[in-house]
């Protein structure tokens, strides 16, 4: 594949993630329901869907980023001070009740802590990063551990090296390229949640303008104005398999000598 086409891809529906809400220009009065009109015919509620594209992506990729970036700030240090602890009670401690997490089917969990929290964007976050938690931790855990176990580790204890020199310039710098390339699938991973919560009804209002939510909602016309549900469901595909390709890239380019 063409080495610009993840950045293609990504680029199109962040764009209009990001522009979007600025374009869309005054609300236009809604009309019939899943009416054939240009550009892109209009949605469950008679809304103009090219007017809910533009207004929808910013939801959709700003909770999952939070998420993602949420999700990376707790679980790194975690994952680090696991793999350098050298005791084995510690790394016990730390990483069994994640364990007991990642037995938990996603949208189980994704269900249940909705529970917990009142509906909104701020919820879906805080969710979809505590869902995310333990398999950063792990990645990263695993990802320190090789350089933990090092001929140039051992050195650096001998030395005399700080635990900060030790496990942020050297393991740190080690794990980079393989948190790099997992940035790409905890993201896409981030985005499904946040799809899937929309169709679950958690965290959104049914009739908001967001992306996952117009897929879910406008499915029922869907042979009657299909746009209402490809444009937004293609968005949410090209930014998830552009985000992929992308941090796959930059991880194979870190990784070299």
């Amino acid at each position: 594949m063409h080495r610009g086409a993840g950045v293609s891809l990504m680029a199109v529906p962040l764009l209009i993630a990001l522009l979007g809400p600025w374009l869309a220009g005054a609300p236009e009065p809604r009309g019939v329901s899943f009416a054939a009109v240009p550009p892109l015919g209009t949605d469950f509620v008679g809304r103009d869907v090219w007017e809910q594209v533009l207004l929808g992506g910013r939801s959709v990729v700003s909770v999952a980023v939070l998420a993602t970036l949420m999700a990376y700030a707790a679980g790194v240090p975690l994952g680090l001070a696991a793999a350098l602890a050298g005791r084995r009670w510690l790394d016990e401690v730390l990483m069994r009740p994640l364990d007991l997490l990642l037995a938990v089917p996603s949208l189980l969990l994704l269900v249940m802590l909705a529970a917990l929290f009142s509906p909104g964007p701020v919820a879906l976050v805080l969710i979809v990063a505590l869902i995310g938690l333990p398999e950063v931790v792990r990645i990263s855990r695993a990802a320190a551990l090789e350089a933990a176990g090092g001929t140039a580790m051992q050195a650096l204890r001998l030395q005399g090296e700080t635990w900060w020199r030790r496990a942020v310039g050297y393991a740190g710098r080690s794990m980079l390229s393989t948190l790099v390339a997992d940035v790409g699938v905890r993201l896409v991973g981030a985005l499904y949640l946040v799809a899937s919560a929309s169709f679950l009804g958690v965290g959104l209002a049914p009739d908001a303008s967001d992306w996952a939510v117009m897929v879910d909602r406008n499915r029922t016309g869907m042979f009657l104005q299909p746009w209402a549900v490809l444009a937004p469901a293609l968005l949410i595909v090209a930014l998830s398999v552009g985000l992929n390709l992308t941090f796959d890239r930059a991880a194979g380019k870190g990784g070299r000598p």
